[in-house]
């Protein structure tokens, strides 16, 4: 009867140690989450005093022909296109350069992570300036021979690629580190045998750096999708969604319709939509994850 006393105790220790916790996150995360999923099949707007009023599949028939939301659909989708390539490329470039014995790498490598600890509104902010009428980047186009500035941010054809760009400038550095980290746990041995093999120079990044490295192509490749799909502070400081809805992506509608137009219900069956999707991309995330252990 002890043991079985003493056997009951063990087993529960760890859940009293955790409880703390998950009280936290029933409160902040779990019931939020089951309000909102709630709320998503009812009528809650305006006047917020009143009880939400049950419309049951109401919300998501009016989602189905909303236009303003397949375009942010779109725009979202865009983002993914134009973000996620670059930011699972270009810092694997950049974690290669810096994990190079070269005088001075350490600056540069520090360099490139600044934009990272950077404030998102500070950094929009600056490179406001940067795309305005007369800021720094027309004023080159007019050193180089350019007559007229391109309108970064007040062009329908050219505010959201401008929004990306800074984007993947605030990613380079956080992607770079995940990437160095996987560099420096490949053995320095395998890229000796490929040079003696002849396999030096870029071929063995080829041949050695890429197949190692998948596992860490794939994971920046969805970290960096969930990202794209929920971006919003970029869009809030630098666009607002405009012009004309062009760099408005899903989250900035959902926030819209939450808080400015006080469409509780509705903003929350978007939301509900938009979780579906990351919930996807986690999905193919631990598929691609199980079938790499399996692999490896």
């Amino acid at each position: 009867m002890q043991r079985d006393s003493i056997f009951n105790k063990r087993h529960l220790t760890p859940y009293l140690f955790l409880l703390p916790a998950l009280a936290v996150l029933g409160l902040t995360v779990f019931w939020p989450a089951l309000q909102a999923f709630y709320l998503s099949f009812t009528e809650y707007e305006y006047d917020l005093t009143q009880a939400p009023q049950w419309v049951g599949f109401a919300n998501f028939q009016r989602l189905r022909a909303d236009r303003v939301f397949w375009q942010t659909l779109g725009n979202t989708l865009l983002y993914l296109m134009g973000v996620v390539p670059l930011l699972v490329m270009v810092p694997l470039g950049l974690a290669i350069l810096v994990n190079q014995k070269l005088r001075g790498i350490s600056w540069f490598r520090a360099s490139i992570y600044t934009p990272v600890i950077i404030s998102m509104v500070v950094a929009g902010i600056a490179w406001r300036w940067l795309y305005a009428e007369n800021g720094l980047f027309n004023q080159l186009l007019q050193i180089l021979g350019f007559k007229e500035g391109i309108p970064w941010l007040t062009s329908p054809d050219w505010a959201i690629f401008s929004v990306m760009a800074v984007t993947v400038w605030k990613g380079l550095g956080y992607y770079m580190v995940i990437y160095l980290a996987g560099l420096q746990s490949i053995p320095a041995e395998l890229y000796e045998a490929a040079a003696i093999d002849g396999s030096d120079s870029y071929w063995k990044h080829w041949d050695i750096t890429l197949p190692l490295m998948r596992p860490y192509l794939i994971l920046v490749g969805v970290i960096s999708a969930i990202a794209a799909t929920k971006v919003f502070e970029e869009v809030y400081i630098m666009t607002q969604g405009g012009p004309r809805n062009s760099s408005k992506t899903v989250v900035y509608y959902l926030y819209e319709r939450a808080f400015s137009d006080l469409e509780i219900g509705y903003a929350c069956t978007i939301g509900l939509v938009l979780f579906l999707g990351i919930l996807g991309l986690s999905l193919v995330n631990l598929k691609l994850s199980q079938g790499r252990d399996r692999l490896g």
